[in-house]
C-alpha cells in the first residue's frame, strides 16, 4: 500500500502466466481482462460509470460474499454486451432467469446460476457466478423502476433511518411473532470468510426452529461487534406435548419394535394407531419455546467453524421484545429487515 500523487494506492502481485485458464491466483486474471477490456470499454466509459452507480445504489454492487452482487468486471461486461448502460436496464427489465451471456462465444462448461456471463479470457468460467438470485432479480426489478421513473435518487445508495429499541418493541408488538436473535462475539475473520459461515450457521438455526414446529417466517443475519443470527418465527410456545409417527402396523418387524418401545411408557399417550393405518404416540415434548430449544441443540446443528468456536466462547438467545436489545448496534440492519425494501 502506498500513495501515488495524492491517490491511495494497492501493489496486488500476481504470476505471469500465459493465458487465464493457467492461473495460479485469483488476481492472476486481471491483466488478461484488463487487456480485453482496452480499446473496447472506453467508447462506455460514461456507461460504466452509471451502471456502476445504480447498482451501489440499489444495493447490488460488489463481488464479495457479503454482498453477492456485480463485480467492477461483471457490469463493464453488460454495458460492453448490450452497448451501454440504457440497453442494458431496457435488457434487464425483460429477463427471466437463468440468463446466458457469452461475449466471444467459446464456453466449455455448462453453468447452473440465475446470471451466466462466460468470461471472455477464460472459457470455463462464470463471471457472474457469485452473483445471488436475489440480486439478479434486483437488477430486474430497478431496471423497470428506473425506466418507469427516471431520477437521480435511483443512483444514491439508501440507508434507513436505524431502528430504536422503542421501535423494535413497537415493531415486534404489532407483528405478532416471534423474533429470536443468537448473539455472540463476532469471529476476527475477513467477511469473505464470516458471512459464508453465517450464513451457514443461520440455515442449520432456522431449520432447527422449523423442524421443532416454531415455523420460521424470514431470517437474517448481522455482523460488526458482535455476529447475530436472526430468526423470525410465528410461534411463541408449543404444546406441551408432540406428535410421534411410527411405521405403518403392516411393516410387522419395526412395528412392533415401535409398539414394544412406548407400550409400557407411562409418560406418553398411546401407542394408537392414526387414520393411515402407522402406530402413533404423544409424547412430552422437551423444548417448549425457541430458547429452550436452542439452550439444548444449538450445537447440534451445522455451524460455520469460526461461529461455533464463537458461540462455544459465550452467546446469548434472545426471545421476543428482548431482541431490542439489538438497536443500539443493529438499528439499521433491524429498520432493513423490519421494513424491507425490493
Amino acid at each position: 500500500t502506498g500513495e501515488v500523487d495524492g491517490v491511495d494506492v494497492d501493489c496486488v502481485p500476481c504470476y505471469a502466466v500465459e493465458s487465464a485458464t493457467a492461473i495460479r491466483s485469483a488476481v492472476d486474471r486481471t491483466p488478461f481482462h484488463t487487456d480485453y477490456l482496452e480499446g473496447r470499454i472506453e467508447p462506455l466509459a460514461d456507461d460504466v460509470r452509471l451502471a456502476k452507480a445504480f447498482l451501489d445504489g440499489v444495493g447490488a454492487y460488489g463481488s464479495d460474499l457479503r454482498t453477492r452482487g456485480f463485480s467492477g468486471f461483471l457490469t463493464e461486461l453488460l454495458v460492453l454486451e448490450y452497448g451501454g448502460f440504457r440497453p442494458l436496464l431496457e435488457a434487464a427489465a425483460d429477463w427471466s432467469p437463468p440468463v446466458r451471456l457469452d461475449p466471444e462465444d467459446h464456453a466449455r462448461e455448462s453453468f447452473d446460476d440465475p446470471l451466466v456471463v462466460v468470461d471472455p479470457t477464460d472459457p470455463e468460467r462464470n463471471v457472474a457466478a457469485v452473483c445471488s438470485e436475489r440480486n439478479v432479480a434486483r437488477l430486474i426489478h430497478y431496471a423497470r423502476d428506473l425506466l418507469a421513473d427516471p431520477r437521480v435518487e435511483a443512483f444514491e445508495p439508501r440507508e434507513p433511518d436505524p431502528l430504536s429499541a422503542a421501535a423494535v418493541r413497537e415493531t415486534v408488538a404489532a407483528r405478532g411473532t416471534t423474533p429470536v436473535a443468537v448473539r455472540f462475539g463476532a469471529p476476527d475473520v475477513v467477511d469473505d470468510q464470516l458471512y459464508p459461515q453465517l450464513e451457514k450457521s443461520l440455515a442449520g438455526v432456522e431449520g432447527l426452529l422449523g423442524r421443532a414446529g416454531f415455523e420460521p417466517l424470514r431470517s437474517d443475519r448481522f455482523a460488526a461487534d458482535t455476529a447475530v443470527l436472526f430468526v423470525e418465527c410465528r410461534s411463541a410456545e408449543l404444546p406441551a406435548v408432540e406428535r410421534h409417527r411410527g411405521p405403518p402396523v403392516g411393516v410387522r418387524e419395526h412395528a412392533e419394535g415401535f409398539f414394544e418401545a412406548y407400550a409400557e411408557d407411562p409418560a406418553v399417550t398411546g401407542p394408537f394407531i392414526d387414520e393411515t393405518g402407522r402406530y402413533v404416540v404423544e409424547r412430552p415434548r422437551e423444548a417448549r419455546t425457541p430458547a429452550e430449544l436452542l439452550d439444548a441443540d444449538l450445537f447440534g446443528v451445522s455451524l460455520g467453524p469460526h461461529v461455533e468456536s464463537a458461540l462455544e466462547d459465550g452467546h446469548e438467545v434472545l426471545v421476543g421484545e428482548e431482541v431490542a436489545a439489538l438497536a443500539d448496534e443493529f438499528g439499521v440492519e433491524l429498520a432493513r429487515y423490519f421494513e424491507p425494501m425490493p
